[in-house]
């Protein structure tokens, strides 16, 4: 299978652009070149970029993403170091979880701040926003 870009991106759902910006990451490797200058991309990086794109999907960094295609170029090494980096996601996304329930409940007092219409300069939510009494 050889395939340019457009129809690699196609497959995958991800955007010709994302697809330039990983291999300039060196997260994809560089195609081969058809007679023309088009990219030409195989059955690996079809796979690789459905990898990346998942873990993406997961919410990790580029870096997380880096060290896991480390791992799955090297079959033969200890995957502890995997479950490490997951280890410390899942943490990352339990913190960023308990900001978002933060950030709602800040979110619904400054709700509470202007129950009906009214003229702007005595809107609650802006006079809050401006005194930060909203955080309070």
């Amino acid at each position: 299978m050889l395939i340019k870009i457009g129809e690699l991106a196609t497959r995958t759902g991800a955007t010709v652009e994302t697809i330039r910006y990983y291999e300039k990451e060196r997260l994809l490797p560089e195609p081969a070149r058809s007679q023309g200058n088009y990219r030409l991309y195989n059955e690996a990086h079809f796979e690789r970029l459905q990898f990346i794109l998942h873990c993406r999907t997961l919410d990790m960094t580029l870096d997380e993403v880096r060290t896991l295609l480390q791992y799955r170029d090297k079959p033969e090494e200890n995957c502890s170091e995997v479950n490490v980096l997951l280890d410390e996601h899942i943490d990352a996304v339990e913190t960023r979880m308990e900001e978002l329930v933060q950030l709602k409940q800040h979110l619904l007092a400054l709700r509470q701040k202007c129950a009906s219409e009214a003229l702007a300069e005595s809107c609650g939510i802006l006079h809050a926003l401006a005194d930060n009494s909203c955080h309070k």
